[in-house]
């Protein structure tokens, strides 16, 4: 069943990138003015590093809309290489992860292939892992994953 999707269409899917944004944002914080980040990218609104240039301004709109799109695109990545459903915490969580480190990191992670073999607690183990930034454990990208897993936990314990 590889390339099955995850979740399910429509309202579901909806629920789950409001949860995933409504997590994200507090996270990175909404920045109206491109900056580089921590590992020297150039960066904009919350978090967004596609097609950002030095100098660029962007409005609370279009951030609103650019998290929007990303969390969209970053889900559909996602979704593809993922092939159970799972929990809509679970999702929210895996997609904020998928959105922080990029799609290609998240396929190939082990978080996945536990996930794809039905290991969601370990799967939300792995979480914990993802703390560091340019070689460098961040204490920042510790409590975020902290959230996260924690997020993650619970959908697994209500999905029970």
């Amino acid at each position: 069943m590889k390339g099955r999707t995850i979740g399910l269409a429509g309202a579901s899917a909806a629920v789950v990138l409001t949860v995933a944004a409504a997590f994200i944002q507090p996270w990175e914080g909404r920045e109206l003015v491109a900056y580089q980040d921590i590992v020297d990218v150039w960066t904009i609104c919350d978090g967004d590093t596609n097609n950002v240039k030095p100098g660029q301004v962007a409005t609370n709109a279009e951030c609103d809309q650019r998290l929007l799109n990303n969390l969209r695109l970053y889900s559909t990545k996602m979704r593809a290489c993922m092939t159970r459903e799972v929990p809509t915490k679970v999702e929210a969580s895996l997609l904020e992860l998928a959105y922080n480190v990029g799609w290609g990191a998240f396929c190939k992670s082990t978080l996945v292939k536990l996930s794809n073999a039905g290991e969601l607690r370990a799967a939300c183990d792995q979480l914990l892992k993802w703390v560091r930034a340019g070689g460098a454990v961040v204490r920042g990208l510790e409590r975020r994953r902290a959230a996260s897993h924690a997020m993650c936990l619970a959908g697994v314990r209500e999905s029970r």
